[in-house]
């Protein structure tokens, strides 16, 4: 049966399972595509992997699914985090909408001294990469980690972790030779600051841990999520 419809789901995976749809999914199907039951639709849930579904119930009060064949084993993404400082509305949705195609395994906000943007809308952001997720054929959604400031973040990073810092107008390393010394395999993330960059200060507080290797992107100015996307491009592609 064709599948015309991919959902992420919460519940447990295994063929035969009957499963309830939340109302977002339920909307989606019923309301969207317009979906009548006997429908093919392909659940995922990131831990489980990629499985067939029909939709048995498709009412006011209920959406089901009975869940068949599994499609794919799940695969954990590549172990790349994506930190970036909060953008506008519009912008920032892109930015988490790449990144979740590009495969980042986590996606942090980190707060900066010349942020415009000093708060997110985790659950806008979060049903944005879900949304991501689906369409790209991730067997995942990467987790959004709370808002927090730089210093919280370098406070409490692991530092088995390589955090490569793109920082503007420095005589920095480019990312793709600073990538290439790494260890294959080693876990590492991307820090990519706001409109503005880093402040001066920002800066020598990166260059001062040990974790961090400060990089360059090239010789232009990138916008901010031009940045964020360019640096996750570059370590994927590696």
């Amino acid at each position: 049966m064709a599948s015309v419809a991919r959902l992420y789901v919460t519940a447990d995976l295994k063929p035969g399972a009957d499963l309830a749809l939340d109302e977002a999914a339920a909307h989606y199907l019923r309301h969207v595509l317009r979906l009548e039951p006997g429908a093919g639709v392909t659940l995922f849930n990131g831990r489980d992997g990629e499985f067939a579904a029909e939709l048995t119930i498709a009412a006011k009060r209920e959406t089901r699914v009975t869940v068949g064949e599994c499609l794919r084993p799940f695969q954990a993404p590549r172990d790349i985090w994506l930190c970036f400082a909060p953008i506008r509305q519009g912008r920032i949705e892109f930015i988490i909408e790449k990144a979740t195609e590009l495969g980042a395994a986590r996606l942090l906000p980190v707060l900066t001294k010349r942020c415009q943007v000093r708060q997110i809308n985790a659950q806008r952001l979060e049903a944005h990469a879900r949304e991501a997720a689906e369409q790209c054929e991730r067997l995942d959604v990467p987790p959004l980690a709370s808002l927090q400031s730089l210093e919280a973040l370098l406070a409490a990073w692991p530092q088995e972790r390589r955090l490569f810092a793109c920082l503007e107008r420095e005589a920095a390393t480019p990312l793709l030779v600073a990538l290439q010394a790494l260890p294959t395999g080693a876990p590492l993330a991307m820090l990519v600051g706001p409109e503005g960059g880093f402040a001066p200060e920002e800066a020598a507080l990166l260059k001062a841990r040990a974790f961090v290797t400060p990089v360059s992107l090239g010789a232009g100015i990138l916008r901010a999520e031009t940045a964020a996307l360019a640096a996750l491009a570059v370590a994927a592609a590696l």
